[in-house]
């Protein structure tokens, strides 16, 4: 038998694993490297977060990124070259961590790796005939597992593509298998430079779903990093905070068939970029709006979003509580939003016993753990959620 494969039997067979967790979002703020023990699989899942970090990007190769994402037209020299770079840098970052944590590559038995997504387009957005859904996230993996030794898992979304899916939202996945509640109803939202959610029915029924919303993060960050150079966000919605809410632009920023579309969905910059921000500024005749105007209704249209999303979705299923993931948990101003449309404090992934922060890099592990040693849990049969194991093995050796 190939030694790879003996390795990668032994890890399925064990008792326990330790899994590194990636990634990389949209935001370019860095890597979340999280190191996993895994007992079980499915429903049966035990997790213990052992040690988690965000690594943040040298500024450079931000600029990188930024350079070929979300772009209908970028350099194919410097995507392939990327490919790469990118896979060896998370390499890099993997061992500098682990030597910090005092933690040998040999305690690891596998990496799951998101990789950096450079263009979403499903269906509906590209609307080019006789073409599917797709997605494309680079950061070769073959590179991550030569560099560590370690078997890694990667390009997850090209299978619940291929399996019908749009490629996201995948925080389902692991939303229903660690979250699920015996007795509460539950919505998993996370902020990220896209919004999602997952609806958890109480008593661990499959009746649950998931969704993207909208923009969260992304048409602000993206505003801020064209307005204010050398900035990336909003530190704790400063600029937005010193704003008003422009009615108009807000009205136009939501006249989109996107928020019309039945659930689920997805969506991505590719669509809620600048220039969709440009034409609704156009279309409601506010080109003299201030920035901080301009960001004080960016969160106002993040939150309407959100808020029309989950009301739509949960009508009808009785009370639920609100627990939120990703950046935009750190935007106090689309968080009060939030709370005030729905008269409630929201809560956090930490109260049920996962760092916000690390869920994403939580997720894609668990994901991994599924593909080698579970893939037995029936995720019912709706729209959007296939029943598969995802993730494709690079070998070390």
């Amino acid at each position: 038998m190939n030694k790879n494969i003996q390795n990668l039997y032994n890890v399925a067979a064990k008792p326990a694993r330790r899994i590194i967790g990636l990634m990389s979002g949209t935001s370019f703020d860095g890597l979340d490297i999280a190191v996993c023990k895994f007992q079980g699989s499915g429903l049966e899942t035990h997790i213990e977060v052992v040690n988690f970090v965000t690594r943040e990007y040298k500024p450079e190769f931000k600029e990188n990124l930024k350079s070929i994402f979300a772009k209908r037209s970028a350099d194919l020299e410097k995507i392939t070259l990327l490919n790469a770079v990118i896979g060896s840098y998370y390499a890099e970052l993997i061992l500098e961590c682990l030597s910090e944590w005092g933690i040998s590559p040999n305690e690891i038995d596998l990496i799951a790796s998101h990789g950096q997504t450079i263009y979403h387009a499903p269906s509906h957005q590209h609307k080019v005939q006789g073409y599917p859904n797709a997605t494309l996230q680079i950061g070769d993996a073959d590179h991550i597992a030569m560099k560590t030794g370690i078997i890694t898992l990667s390009d997850f979304r090209q299978k619940h593509i291929a399996a019908g899916g749009e490629g996201a939202p995948l925080a389902v996945y692991g939303d229903y298998l660690i979250f699920s509640s015996a007795a509460e109803n539950r919505i998993m939202l996370n902020i990220g430079g896209i919004a999602n959610f997952t609806f958890l029915p109480s008593g661990h029924s499959t009746d649950f779903f998931s969704s993207d919303v909208g923009p969260g993060n992304t048409l602000m960050d993206q505003f801020i990093q064209l307005r204010y150079p050398g900035k990336y966000y909003d530190k704790n919605a400063e600029i937005a905070s010193s704003g008003s809410v422009n009615e108009k632009l807000l009205t136009h920023l939501l006249d989109h068939p996107f928020y019309k579309a039945d659930f689920p969905k997805t969506t991505g910059p590719e669509l809620f970029s600048l220039n969709y921000l440009e034409g609704a500024i156009a279309r409601s005749d506010q080109s003299d709006i201030s920035n901080e105007d301009v960001m004080a209704t960016l969160a106002q249209f993040s939150a309407k979003g959100i808020i029309m999303a989950i009301t739509e979705s949960v009508k009808g299923r009785g009370e639920f509580e609100i627990y939120l993931s990703g950046g935009g948990m750190y935007n106090p101003l689309l968080v009060k939003y939030v709370e005030e449309h729905f008269g409630r404090k929201l809560k956090f992934t930490s109260d049920l016993g996962i760092d916000p922060d690390a869920k994403e890099a939580v997720l894609f592990a668990l994901l991994a753990n599924e593909a080698v040693s579970g893939g037995n849990t029936p995720f019912g049969d709706r729209p959007g959620v296939p029943t598969v194991s995802m993730g494709k093995l690079s070998f070390p050796f």
